[in-house]
């Protein structure tokens, strides 16, 4: 059977977003690579907020009228609905590390994605310009990028900061042009959701702006390559997925960039979440999005960020396929990830749990770990 005859719809997914947006650069090629029948509409804030309750960019209506929300959630979503060809590969090491990439990705690279599109004159000028362009006002595109770059500030991405993401950058676009100078995609010859995850970044800000798609071209061509791949994935025509649940030594070495540079500042961020939790109002069970700042660090340089309840949810999702595992499988992980900076935050218990409760989150009254 075809995919196009495998993952036939009565009607077309309607695919909201906007072409600049980090997660509907995340969600895209997940639509492509699975070959629905999809249609992108540009993204229009009240249709949301009526369908959502929030104004949370992208969103995936189905053919029967479902409105699927969350990336992370479109993904397995997707996956239920048409699991040929895969997006989640079966290997616990491979879909461990595939997490960690979507963790990093969702939670730490909107630090460099908002510096690179706000920090500097040049790169906030272009940016305002095609904020202008697409949304058909500059009125308007100078309202939406005003909220923009009031926001790079609270994921922390500070003028002070700048070295210091800058640094992280070029290390992990060096550590990737690596990898992807002999595989196709992160887990080896095929498509997965890490790829897609991280496409958020590097599409949805990096190769969409001016000042970071030319530090791409100018020193990471293999990743634009990569990006170009997963623009266009033709997974019919695809590979593997490396054999035997491995992961290239590469991919090890860009997990240790993310990891060393990411998982302290997570774990910042989920102990100042847990220390609110622990005082909330009794019978509260819906956080806000925000509860407050968090001081924390990138390379010895000091980061405030909004501690968000979304990071333990995020967090979640990698302990709870981890602590799945036999223990054999447990052991295999912490082996092959030992050294990349993750083994505090994949040790960490929380003494919290958040779960989705339609499209808000809400505190889970089960056990946590």
């Amino acid at each position: 059977m075809s995919r196009s005859a495998r993952n036939r719809t009565d009607a077309p997914y309607q695919f909201h977003a906007f072409e600049v947006s980090y997660f509907s650069a995340k969600v895209r090629p997940a639509l492509r690579y699975k070959g629905v029948w999809y249609e992108e509409r540009r993204a229009d804030l009240p249709e949301i907020r009526a369908r959502t309750g929030l104004g949370f960019i992208p969103i995936v209506v189905t053919p029967d009228g479902e409105t699927w929300q969350d990336s992370t959630d479109i993904y397995r979503r997707l996956e239920a609905r048409h699991p040929e060809p895969p997006l989640f590969p079966a290997g616990a090491l491979q879909r461990v590390a595939a997490q960690l990439v979507e963790l990093y990705s969702d939670e730490f690279a909107l630090l460099p994605a908002m510096h690179y599109r706000w920090g500097s004159e040049l790169a906030d000028a272009t940016a305002r310009a095609r904020f202008g362009a697409m949304l058909g006002s500059l009125d308007a595109g100078r309202r939406a990028a005003d909220r923009m770059a009031k926001a790079r500030f609270g994921v922390g991405a500070s003028l002070e900061a700048g070295p210091a993401i800058e640094a992280h950058t070029h290390e992990l676009l060096a550590a990737l042009s690596s990898h992807f100078e002999t595989h196709p995609y992160l887990l080896g010859a095929r498509t997965s959701f890490a790829d897609c995850a991280l496409m958020g970044p590097l599409d949805g800000h990096f190769f969409c702006d001016l000042v970071s798609r030319r530090l791409l071209l100018e020193t990471a061509v293999p990743v634009v390559g990569w990006i170009e791949r997963c623009k266009f994935p033709s997974a019919d025509r695809q590979g593997a997925w490396l054999a035997e649940d491995v992961l290239a030594p590469t991919l090890i070495d860009v997990l240790g960039v993310m990891g060393r540079d990411a998982a302290p500042m997570l774990l910042d961020l989920l102990r100042s979440f847990e220390a609110w939790a622990d005082q909330r109002p009794a019978g509260s069970s819906e956080p806000p999005r925000s509860v407050g700042p968090c001081e924390t660090a990138l390379r010895g340089t000091p980061i405030r960020r909004a501690t968000l309840a979304y990071t333990l949810y995020s967090v979640q999702q990698v302990l709870d396929l981890l602590h799945g595992l036999a223990a054999e499988g447990r052991a295999r992980v912490t082996e092959v990830l030992a050294g990349t900076g993750w083994a505090e935050l994949l040790a960490y218990a929380p003494r919290h749990r958040l779960r989705r409760d339609g499209f808000a989150l809400v505190f889970d009254p089960g056990p946590s770990r």
